[in-house]
């Protein structure tokens, strides 16, 4: 094995390691921890159980949710235990070696540039709709630099006011504490809040998804959600112009979305030019590991 990755999330911790050809070799897996001190001591145990199943210590990548201030070192994330915390100096300093963090979707945006579905293209936007929105951006197989790591935070933009004023939609304020970012709309939770708001039932995305061929109600629901997101992809290619959009998350599971997505975009386009290609992530739940993996790998060979 070459490097690791680690996917911190709300429920588990997973340690990945891959081989020379970048193939997943081993994998290990731990419940999250909801104590801090406890928190530290699982990510550092993890890495070194992947450090015994390679025989040496690898480089170690860790994708988490949330952002880290890079003036403070302190974390700020909704599901784990450690906002206002220095959790990537924590972990380095109890495995007693240097560690490469990252937001758990820009790992997935270097992912699918470099391995996945990006691959080839010159600018790879990634875009996460899950239970929250968001994404990366590359070029040239790799992640755009910024002063405050927040490029990729695309679910915190404004909606639009011509799609919340036709639909009569609700302004909620946004896990962020902004009101009405684009998250609270076009993520999973929010495309129940549509259902709710249109057609007073509650829809999970699943459902919404079946039924949007025979049922009215979850037809027209699908219908606002993909004049959103097409806008919210909209915002992204007049912004950053990419080659492709790679699309990952729960609501990437409903038939169909790809297809559906690129209609609604077309339609949304200004001055009539032709929509960025958009593509399914190819990396499933090995794709973010495996982009923290490869950024702590470059890391190694650039040091």
């Amino acid at each position: 094995m070459i490097a690791a990755g680690i996917d911190i999330g709300g429920t588990k911790i997973e340690v990945q390691g891959f081989a020379t050809n970048w193939t997943l070799s081993a994998r290990h897996r731990v419940p999250t921890p909801q104590d801090y001190d406890a928190l530290v001591t699982a990510i550092a145990d993890q890495a070194r159980w992947m450090d015994a199943e390679a025989g040496h210590p690898l480089p170690i990548g860790i994708g988490a949710a949330g952002l880290v201030d890079p003036r403070t070192g302190l974390a700020i994330t909704a599901n784990l235990s450690a906002t206002g915390r220095p959790l990537p100096r924590d972990v380095a300093a109890a495995l007693g070696r240097p560690i490469t963090w990252l937001n758990d979707c820009r790992a997935m945006a270097l992912s699918e540039a470099v391995f996945g579905a990006g691959q080839g293209h010159r600018c790879v936007v990634s875009l996460i709709l899950g239970t929250g929105v968001g994404g990366g951006i590359a070029f040239d197989s790799t992640l755009l630099p910024g002063p405050l790591g927040v490029g990729g935070e695309f679910g915190h933009f404004a909606a639009p006011a011509h799609l919340v004023q036709e639909y009569a939609l609700p302004v909620r304020q946004c896990g962020c504490g902004r009101m009405g970012c684009f998250e609270t709309y076009v993520a999973g939770p929010g495309l129940s809040r549509l259902a709710k708001t249109v057609t007073g039932q509650d829809w999970t995305p699943e459902a919404i998804g079946a039924s949007r061929g025979t049922d009215s109600g979850a037809a027209q629901v699908w219908d606002i959600w993909c004049k959103l997101t097409a806008e919210l992809l909209h915002t992204l290619t007049l912004v950053v112009d990419p080659d492709i959009v790679v699309l990952a998350g729960g609501l990437t599971h409903i038939p169909d979305l790809v297809p559906d997505l690129e209609r609604y975009l077309d339609k949304a386009l200004v001055l009539g030019k032709p929509a960025p290609r958009l593509a399914l992530a190819q990396g499933g739940d090995s794709s973010g590991a495996r982009g923290a993996a490869f950024a702590a790998y470059r890391e190694s060979v650039d040091d």
